[in-house]
């Protein structure tokens, strides 16, 4: 979601037809409509920033508990008709006691909409800087509380946390929601903005930077996830978000790095990267297009043309559109590294006039897949 700012922040409830690329492409490259059966031994890898997230706190979490709920419907089916092994969902909102992944997970294993449902018996909610209170006035607004003075913008701890939904096994578990800004070298913070006593407390992640790895039937694969902060409702001459958002990229790419670029600690105190010739995903709704918007000139870039990455095409294009707004930016990604073949890609994003448009009040986000089977 490009804009996580306030209540006034809704589903669009109208979708309209992008002509992203033309028929030239083969079948399994359209990124515009639903997704097409896996390649046999393929693995599906997805994200969906699925924008349940509310300002008052616990209010997605009863919408849950109630059953019925409209959005949480069209979320739910939405995932089962495009049925991916790994899926991040970002923008759920975390309690402490992870009840809103159970039941997210318990409606999933039920078909709706006439989609069959779909087991995750492996799944991770890690704790999300949003709406965690920094005890100090990062804002400079003369006081030290709002969603502005948290560690990552929110209005409750657990505002607009992510996922991981697996089929396959999880271990080697490790976050960096601890990890300072001020400890990253060549930082893009804003000269003189920040006061030395918000520099020892505001983290780097907006939300949380996760690595797991996933015991697929094609051999182990680490997914490399982030949600990074919008860069927009700033100051443009100061662009303090923009400059996390380019920094919190950065740091996904490091994460490929053994050495971790240097820097990468993580909450644990290990330091270093994805072991050397492991296979990745790197996943997430990134708040970046790779030509417009308004994030920082090459941000994404730094991850597309990082060493290993595997071409995506059509998706690979730069092209290829993953949330409506802004006119239709791309802002969601699953970019494979390493020793993997993408087989399939795409965008879920139906026609006007298909049976699945009907999904589309879901979110303002889009769906992206992404195939993959171990490089021959």
């Amino acid at each position: 979601m490009w804009g996580t700012d306030g209540a006034g922040r809704r589903r669009a409830l109208g979708l309209a037809l992008m002509a992203l690329f033309g028929a030239a492409l083969p079948a399994w490259a359209q990124p515009v409509g639903e997704p097409q059966q896996k390649a046999p031994g393929s693995l599906r890898f997805a994200t969906f920033n699925a924008a349940l997230s509310d300002d008052a706190p616990g209010a997605v979490l009863e919408r849950l508990r109630a059953g019925g709920d409209p959005q949480v419907r069209l979320v739910v089916e939405t995932i089962q008709r495009a049925a991916p092994d790994v899926l991040v969902l970002q923008e759920l909102d975390r309690d402490e006691a992870g009840e809103a992944l159970t039941l997210m997970r318990e409606a999933l294993r039920t078909g709706e909409g006439g989609a069959e449902g779909i087991d995750y018996p492996h799944s991770l909610f890690p704790v999300s800087n949003t709406g965690v209170p920094s005890g100090v006035d990062l804002d400079g607004d003369g006081v030290a509380a709002g969603p502005r003075d948290a560690k990552g913008f929110g209005h409750h701890p657990g505002h607009y946390a992510f996922a991981l939904l697996s089929r396959f096994p999880v271990d080697d578990v490790r976050t960096f929601g601890g990890l300072l800004w001020r400890d990253v070298p060549g930082a893009l913070i804003p000269d003189g903005y920040y006061s030395a006593e918000a520099l020892a407390v505001l983290p780097l992640s907006s939300k949380t930077h996760l690595m797991a790895r996933i015991a697929t039937p094609a051999g182990p694969v680490t997914v490399i996830a982030a949600h990074p902060t919008p860069p927009v409702f700033d100051d443009p001459a100061i662009d303090w978000n923009g400059r996390r958002n380019a920094d919190e990229i950065r740091l996904l790419v490091d994460l490929l790095d053994p050495r971790g670029g240097g820097y990468a600690v993580d909450d644990a105190g290990v330091a270093g990267g994805l072991a050397p010739g492991a296979a990745a995903v790197v996943m997430g709704d990134l708040n970046a297009d790779p030509a417009r918007g308004d994030s920082r000139p090459g941000a994404v870039a730094r991850l597309l043309d990082a060493p290993g990455a595997v071409p995506v095409t059509p998706l690979g294009a730069r092209t290829a559109a993953t949330a409506e707004f802004g006119g239709g930016l791309r802002v969601d990604y699953v970019q494979p590294f390493g020793p993997l073949a993408v087989t399939g890609a795409g965008v879920f994003w139906p026609a006007d006039g298909r049976p699945l448009a009907r999904l589309a009040p879901a979110s303002d986000n889009r769906l992206v897949w992404v195939d993959v089977t171990a490089a021959p």
